[in-house]
């Protein structure tokens, strides 16, 4: 296989996913300035306490599944070729991983959810229901739904069996991922803005359209992932799939953490929005998404289809 025909746009946007995955992973993995962060103010938290620790075991977790993957592409750009057992076999532990990494969020949201009735006495029913809806319930389906799909999807995944089936579980987590992302960074903007007031928007426009594509924007796309998942969970293999739209769909979801990410690197300025997302955020690396959604967006579908049987 000669140079230029195995260095295609596809797979090196691929390299360049999986390689952001694991040094944001790593990163994560290593920063320690949360170390003793509940007891700094003189004051023992409990709540951070545990919500640290359990994250940082869900970081673990994280990190291992980082490392096969990128194992997994060294090992494949090394000897270009990798057989499809293989393949299977890496992603499954990949995917299990990653659900194990969500699942340790749960720690989060089942306490909040105990403070809220901790404290039911002594705040009002209307402050009781905005804590639940911007704190607990999105705590809660961050750390239920994902591992939920991806543990469903490790389990589709053989290489002896249909494609149609993973597919179908495939789009259904890539809809939940959306959805989660939609909830959390929407809650997040709210709590922001009912922290600062409208004057945060309004003086700093980055900041507007930030919480218009974050609230109205993500959710538009993933009404739209839904649909074309909906359109597309029949397909019995890769070769029926419209390529261009799941490539567009990437670029528009990688686009989205770009931007954030790019905002306050050029225009700066802190709030608990950018707090969470620069510093509390192990998901930035899917903002190196448009580097694999482009290759599948100018595809030519009739000639390049991903075949699985053929890596």
């Amino acid at each position: 296989m000669s140079e230029e025909k195995f260095y295609i746009p596809l797979k090196i946007g691929l390299f360049t996913v999986v390689l952001a995955y694991f040094l944001f992973t790593l990163h994560g993995m290593f920063t320690l300035s949360w170390v003793g962060e509940w007891s700094r103010n003189g004051h023992f938290s409990f709540f951070v306490y545990v919500t640290d620790i359990s994250g940082f075991v869900g970081i673990i977790f994280r990190f291992a599944g980082s490392i096969i993957a990128f194992a997994g592409i060294l090992y494949y750009f090394a000897k270009r070729s990798i057989s499809k057992p293989t393949v299977y076999k890496l992603l499954r532990w990949v995917l299990v991983l990653e659900a194990l990494y969500w699942l340790s969020l749960l720690t989060t949201g089942v306490t909040e959810v105990q403070n809220l009735f901790t404290f039911t006495s002594h705040i009002s029913t209307e402050l009781l229901l905005r804590s639940f809806a911007l704190g607990a319930l999105p705590s809660l389906v961050e750390s239920i739904a994902p591992p939920i799909a991806l543990l469903i999807l490790a389990f589709k995944l053989n290489p002896n069996k249909p494609q149609k089936s993973v597919i179908k579980w495939a789009f259904i987590t890539g809809t939940v991922y959306v959805f989660v992302f939609w909830l959390t960074n929407t809650s997040l903007w709210l709590s922001t803005w009912l922290a600062k007031g409208t004057i945060y928007l309004t003086t700093y426009p980055q900041n507007l359209f930030s919480f218009v594509t974050t609230i109205f924007g993500l959710l538009v796309l993933a009404l739209y992932t839904a649909y074309f998942a909906k359109k597309s969970i029949g397909a019995e293999s890769m070769q029926e799939l419209k390529l261009k739209t799941i490539g567009a769909i990437l670029i528009v979801f990688g686009l989205f953490f770009l931007w954030n990410y790019l905002t306050w690197i050029f225009f700066g300025g802190w709030s608990s929005w950018y707090a969470w997302f620069l510093g509390h955020n192990l998901d930035l690396w899917m903002l190196s998404l448009p580097l694999l959604g482009l290759p599948l967006l100018f595809a030519d579908e009739r000639h390049q289809k991903p075949n699985p049987d053929k890596l």
